[in-house]
This record gives structure tokens, sequence and C-alpha cells, in this order.
């Protein structure tokens, strides 16, 4: 006879996909560790499938796994809703997994200065951060993903958004550079400099150089990298420009690393980061408190002048 599923089953099978260990599992769920794999027993025949395989040292789920695991992270933020108390719920009693969904321009930004406030707030609480490699909204749906942060196509009536900021290109240069000391960077600047340009795609070419083109100029590109973070990191080196986003250029000088922010002479164009969730999760506490903490969290960048 199968076995049957209960939710203390799919705790289990939640904490499993989460950590990827029966013994982190087990310290999560305060079960003794052949509890845990007793469970894992369990799941496997209630499943039909055997969730987890050994890959060298450790454990990797299933496809079937990988496929099930945000519908049955949505069955428990449901049940758990059942009972949640808004007015009493405090996170620093929490133990959960949030994921967000981020770009790669976001992620070295928002991702360590979310870390530090839920950390300080909710230490039982884990952020798994989640490659954007496509904007579909399924993952919302399903429970994959709790938060989705990034600039998107109209969204589906099931899908809620809340804007963010407007992102704008910005030029930084050493700040102890010939560069750094100019008052601005002037048109002349960004043709006799040498660039970096950074793209996920590896494009050598941007609106900057559409903009170059109408006035009958060009820049030269001396290097292409695959994110924003990257492209400031060089342009530390004198001599050399790269254009990120005003937030990547606010993080960075905020940490203090010595760049300085030029405004580019040109009108390029500008991008709106919304910050999207399901509808089912509207209401809920912990949705709540993740996105007032998200949207803390990245304002003074969004409000830093260029």
């Amino acid at each position: 006879m199968p076995e049957e599923l209960d939710l203390n089953l799919l705790r289990v099978f939640h904490a499993l996909m989460d950590t990827g260990s029966v013994v982190e599992a087990a310290g999560r769920l305060h079960l003794s560790a052949p509890a845990t794999s007793r469970a894992l027993s369990r799941l496997r025949r209630a499943l039909n499938d055997p969730i987890l395989v050994r890959a060298g040292r450790g454990l990797v789920p299933t496809p079937f796994a990988q496929h099930a695991a945000g519908r049955v992270k949505a069955l428990l933020d449901a049940a758990d809703g059942l009972r949640a108390d808004p007015a009493g719920s405090d996170p620093a009693t929490w133990q959960r997994t949030f994921a967000i969904r981020l770009n790669d321009a976001l992620t070295p930004v928002l991702a360590p200065r979310l870390t530090r406030r839920i950390a300080d707030e909710a230490p039982g609480v884990r952020l798994r951060f989640v490659h954007q490699d496509s904007k579909e909204p399924e993952p919302l749906r399903d429970g994959s993903i709790d938060l989705d942060v990034g600039v998107a196509d109209p969204p589906p009536p099931d899908i809620l958004t809340s804007a963010l900021f407007t992102a704008h290109f910005v030029a930084v240069v050493a700040a102890d550079s010939d560069l750094g000391r100019a008052p601005h960077l002037t048109v002349d600047d960004l043709c006799r400099h040498p660039h970096i340009s950074a793209s996920r795609r590896g494009l050598a070419r941007g609106p900057l150089d559409d903009a170059l083109e109408r006035i009958g100029r060009s820049r030269q590109v001396a290097a292409v990298v695959p994110s924003y973070s990257v492209g400031a990191l060089m342009a530390l080196e004198h001599g050399l420009i790269c254009l990120v986003p005003h937030v990547t250029a606010a993080h960075l000088a905020e940490r203090g690393v010595p760049l300085r922010r030029h405004e580019v002479p040109f009108d390029l164009p500008t991008a709106n980061v919304e910050l999207r969730w399901h509808r089912r999760v509207d209401h809920d506490p912990a949705s709540r408190w993740l996105r007032e903490r998200l949207r803390a969290a990245i304002q003074p960048l969004a409000q830093a002048p260029g």
C-alpha cells in the first residue's frame, strides 16, 4: 500500500530540497538524522521517485523532485497561512527560505544589502537568489520563487507589481585619475579613452554608440565583460571608462570603492525596475514583510544622485 503524504512529510521534502543534505535537513527540522532518513524513505515510497540521488559526496534532486519543489513550497506556505497571526508574527522566530529572482545587474548590489537586513531581523530566514534565465511568471505561480525583481513586459492579471526605481546609466572612472578629477565628462573624453562594455550577451555595442554615431563620433571598446560589477572594478584602472546602472555605482561608492561617477552627456535609455509577486501571497504577512525589507534595502541607492 502506498505511503500516505502529510504536511510533516512535505516539510521534510522541502528541507531536503533546500539543503541537499539529510543531516542539515534534520537540524533544520529538529529531528535526528536517522528519523530524517526514514522520512526520506517514506517520501520515496509515497511519491514513487528517489527524490535525492548520490552525486560524488553529495546528493542532488531528481527532475521530478525539482519540478515538485515549487508546488510543495506553495502548499506549505498556504498551510502556514491558515494559522498565521499577522499581529503577533515575529520574523525572529521564523525558519524558512525565500527565493528571489534577480538579474545579473542587481544581484551584486541588492543581494548583500538585503541579506544584511534579513540576517539582523530574522536569523532563521535564508535567502536563495535565483539567476534570471527567463522572465516567465510560472515560477511565481507555482511557488518556486517568492519575488521577482527586474525589467519585464506587462504582467498577466495574477501577477502583482510595484515600481522600485528607474535605472539610468552613469560613467564610472578611477577617482584618483585625470578623468576622476575632471568636473564633468565630455564627448571628447568618451571618444578619447578606452571603454569597458558590460554585457551579459557579450555585446560591444550599445546605446552610447548609437548616440555617438548620430553626431559622427565613435568610441573604442577595449574589453567586454559579462557583468556591470566586473566592469566597474576594471574602471579602477586609470584611463578606462565603464557605463553602469546608477544603483551599481552608488552601491560601490557607499562601500568605499574609489570610483568617480559622471553623468553621460547624452540622453540614454532608462529602464523601470519592478518588484513582482503572485496575488495569492499579496496579504501573506511573511511575503509582505520581505517586500518591505527589499524596498528599504534598495531605496537609498535608487535615490542617490548620479
